[in-house]
């Protein structure tokens, strides 16, 4: 992973939430999986929980 992908994911993950915060009533099912996703390739290999 380059310091290149998490920058463009921080700055998707920082959309996503500003988005939901703009527009809480709106469905935010797809944005709060895509977010939890985000989460998971910043974290890294390091702290990911196995399933």
């Amino acid at each position: 992973m380059s310091q290149l992908d998490t920058h463009k994911w921080e700055k998707e993950l920082r959309f996503l939430l500003d988005r939901i915060q703009a527009h809480p009533s709106r469905d935010a099912t797809e944005d709060r999986q895509r977010i939890a996703v985000l989460k998971n390739l910043i974290a890294g290999p390091r702290d990911r929980v196995s399933a």
